[in-house]
């Protein structure tokens, strides 16, 4: 099968040339323990059967540094695209992803407001000081990741949806769901968001562990997510390296929850969706 992995990362072994700079000054554990460089991941990918993928700024290692994915994915433009982290409630938030967007430059960005180095839930991606940022990504077509837990905050994702409509928002590891206490009850909340247009998923372990582990009742959660949003609106990503798993492992076992999907629908979410997002992805291919 045809796949583009949407979301891993990437950390160099040259610290003077790209030096850490971890946001809020803490570096996660798996940047650490188990960083593969670009070349590194060339490698696993090949090994895996992977085309292309996404080289997703971590951010928990290099912050808005983002000279790493950048340099990598300009020295391999037919493997891969680099995502980068930005701050927009800087004041010139919308000029600098202006200049920082298009050929030789970023391919989308990344709004990292929570994760294992930023336990509570931050609400700065909303504020009134982002909107010129917004408006910006939704003029460009920028694709925005957008990594957040859905709860308290999802009423500030769907003022943003509605304020800008025109804004591709590809929310990482689909906001963490809590699949575990009720597959169905899940799949709703998550299927409630499709009404917004501009609004992606992507799907990872954090995800698919806990499908595999519902069994029967993954269904409960895929059926709903997968009939609201359309294939086309969901991408698959390893999270390779964060991940413990490695990549084979990771691809099987997308594969082995999602083999319950029409072959059409498996092939959007491991590629379809990825090279329309990132068009960089999709010309070099052709």
């Amino acid at each position: 099968m045809d796949v583009v992995d949407a979301h891993c990362h990437i950390i160099s072994d040259d610290l003077t040339r790209y030096p850490k700079a971890p946001i809020g000054g803490k570096q996660s554990e798996w940047a650490a323990a188990r960083p593969v460089t670009a070349e590194g991941m060339v490698d696993r990918m090949d090994a895996t059967g992977i085309d292309q993928a996404v080289l997703v700024q971590a951010t928990t290692h290099y912050g808005y540094d983002n000279a790493y994915v950048l340099d990598s994915s300009r020295r391999r433009p037919g493997r891969f695209v680099a995502v980068g982290t930005v701050d927009p409630l800087r004041p010139d938030a919308a000029d600098s992803l202006e200049a920082a967007f298009g050929e030789g430059g970023l391919a989308g960005v990344r709004l990292f407001t929570s994760g294992s180095t930023v336990p509570t839930q931050g609400e700065w991606f909303a504020a009134p000081e982002t909107y010129a940022f917004w408006e910006r990504a939704g003029d460009l077509g920028v694709p925005v990741c957008l990594q957040m837990r859905l709860g308290p905050a999802t009423k500030h994702l769907v003022e943003l949806l509605e304020r800008f409509p025109g804004v591709r928002v590809l929310l990482d590891h689909i906001g963490y769901p809590d699949i575990a206490a009720s597959p169905a009850r899940a799949g709703a909340e998550v299927a409630e968001l499709a009404v917004h247009p501009g609004l992606h998923l992507k799907l990872t372990h954090r995800n698919l562990e806990r499908l595999r582990d519902a069994g029967e009742r993954a269904g409960d959660f895929l059926g709903p997510v997968v009939e609201a949003f359309g294939a086309e609106r969901i991408a698959w990503g390893s999270n390779c390296p964060a991940a413990e798993q490695s990549l084979p492992e990771l691809l099987a076992l997308a594969q082995a929850v999602l083999v319950v999907l029409s072959e059409h629908d498996r092939q959007e979410i491991f590629a379809g969706t990825a090279r329309r997002l990132y068009p960089g992805l999709a010309g070099a291919r052709a």
